[in-house]
């Protein structure tokens, strides 16, 4: 009882606190959505940010989508298209009904434009490796671009479907420069860049004109809610409270502790989606001092209690994470063996290894104390995370020591060399979609932030991608994992389940989990009563 009702000031407290558009919804014309964190920019190339992929989907369309099976690939802006046998050409052929939201009507140029920026490396694009290895990208005529690859990739039309791979209007780029995505971004998504407000909330207009949405959708027209308010409300009762009282009609961030009073609660529903991946995890910088001892790193991961964390913080809702991807994700290799929560040994490993405890019970080294500091985000989801891992490790002592920034600034921070830790998430569907982010040594220092640069890794995630049958590809993708695991480079912390809570004012929709993007294009959303 004292829990239940602690939750529920902490609610009242917070629909005090959350003040905003919302408060003036009732309309059907107004959408509001509210989210933890916002995203340093809206450049569809240069982030690899969940809040702004959420965004950038409902403003931006791709060449395919992706079907809610997270498997089945569907028309987009490309009706059709044919792969040559050889797997490197990919033809395909526009629609040619499609407009921007200024109105200029869409063509193959701008798609060979979107592409070819994207793996510009003076884009310095984080995921310009999602693009295959690029031959060349052409216009044949206004309405047909060839793909030509160097070598086959097996994923291409899956990775075309992600937001790094929207359409971009080159006019718009060039004249807002380093304001595109930031100032303004003219795309021919369902919704139009209405107004940003970093920190506070970001503004969608209808476009009126849109008929080209994934056939995903039972709407084939124009979105049917003229205006989306993307909210961010930093703390987890905040959200609750916003959510029950009607203030946000639709939100994936809602704390754990809240589910069983939304499942409780019938003007509201859950609607869920298992397909698909996310997983949180703290990341080690190996070449910095302390955290470069194998030992070190692995005694840590032995000294976090995963399965505490998912029952204690989050009520049982997450799977407890052992693994840096789940191990029913594509090409997960049985041959792993996942390091499990063992303090006695972990403390074991800390003496062998020479890392002696202090009278103030905090370990050290030829006078160093080991006294890592790992950045991560603010908002209560990290906070209370951090908060975990710093009294387990303290059980093993080491002496954690955390910085958590908005996400605004928090990309640049985690793209120094200032740490010694990050906090990170991430979605996937398989195991080289994961690996192929963080662990290339091209992708240093971000998203490769862990600094792991390995020869015999690079060669075979290029096996991977290049693969022609799954069984060369899993082989190379399992190879890596086990070579990583082994290494202890991560602290994998929880597998997340997508559930989104709703109003039941809304009509039934069904969740999507595209880069963990619940609402995706959001053309089926729409007011009932």
């Amino acid at each position: 009882m004292k829990h239940l009702t602690s939750i529920a000031t902490g609610a009242l407290l917070g629909l005090t606190a959350f003040a905003g558009p919302a408060a003036a919804q009732g309309s059907n014309n107004i959408l509001t959505i509210v989210r933890e964190v916002d995203s340093d920019r809206y450049d569809p190339q240069r982030s690899t940010a969940r809040g702004a992929s959420e965004v950038i989907f409902m403003m931006a369309d791709t060449l395919v989508s992706l079907d809610h099976d997270m498997s089945t690939i569907k028309p987009g802006i490309a009706s059709s298209w044919t792969v040559s046998p050889d797997g490197k050409t990919y033809t395909f052929k526009l629609r040619n009904d499609v407009s921007f939201c200024d109105g200029k009507k869409m063509t193959a140029q701008d798609v060979v434009y979107s592409m070819k920026r994207w793996i510009d490396p003076a884009t310095r694009s984080p995921v310009r490796w999602r693009a295959g290895k690029v031959d060349d990208i052409v216009a044949t005529d206004d309405f047909t671009v060839e793909y030509k690859l160097t070598a086959p990739f097996s994923e291409l039309l899956y990775q075309l479907t992600q937001s790094f791979a929207v359409i971009i209007d080159k006019a718009n780029v060039e004249a807002l420069g380093a304001d595109f995505g930031v100032k303004g971004f003219n795309g021919t998504g369902p919704y139009c860049w209405g107004e940003w407000k970093p920190r506070n909330e970001f503004r969608l207009k209808k476009h009126a004109a849109y008929k080209w949405g994934p056939p995903i959708y039972e709407n084939k027209g124009a979105a049917q809610i003229e205006e989306i308010v993307w909210k961010i409300v930093p703390e987890e009762n905040t959200r609750l409270a916003a959510v029950m009282t009607g203030q946000s009609q639709v939100t994936q961030y809602v704390p754990y502790s809240g589910l069983s009073q939304i499942r409780a609660n019938r003007n509201l529903k859950l609607v869920d989606s298992k397909e698909a991946f996310w997983t949180y995890f703290v990341g080690f910088k190996i070449d910095k001092e302390g955290v470069n001892d194998p030992a070190v790193r692995r005694a840590m991961v032995m000294a976090v209690d995963q399965k505490a964390i998912a029952e204690n913080l989050y009520f049982g809702e997450v799977e407890p994470a052992y693994s840096y991807i789940s191990s029913e994700a594509l090409d997960w290799n049985k041959a792993v063996t996942p390091i499990k929560t063992n303090v006695a040994e972990a403390n074991r490993i800390l003496d062998a290894a020479g890392w002696v405890k202090g009278a103030d019970g905090f370990r050290a080294k030829d006078g160093k104390k080991l006294s890592p500091i790992v950045y991560g985000f603010t908002g209560s989801t990290w906070q209370k995370l951090m908060e975990a891992i710093q009294g387990d490790l303290r059980k093993i002592g080491v002496d954690l020591r955390v910085q958590l920034f908005d996400a605004t600034i928090a990309w640049g921070k985690m793209a120094t060399q200032e740490f010694d830790m990050f906090g990170m998430s991430f979605p996937y569907i398989s195991a080289g979609d994961a690996l192929n982010l963080y662990f290339p040594s091209a992708n240093a220092p971000t998203p490769n932030r862990m600094n792991w640069k390995d020869p015999q890794t690079d060669e075979l995630l290029n096996k991977g991608i290049t693969a022609l049958n799954d069984a060369d590809r899993a082989a190379a993708y399992g190879e890596v994992l086990k070579k990583v695991h082994e290494a202890a480079v991560w602290l994998p912390l929880y597998h997340e389940p997508m559930k989104i809570a709703a109003s039941a004012r809304l009509a039934p929709f069904k969740a999507h989990n595209i880069y963990g993007c619940g609402l995706y294009k959001g053309l089926d959303l729409k007011f009932v009563r």
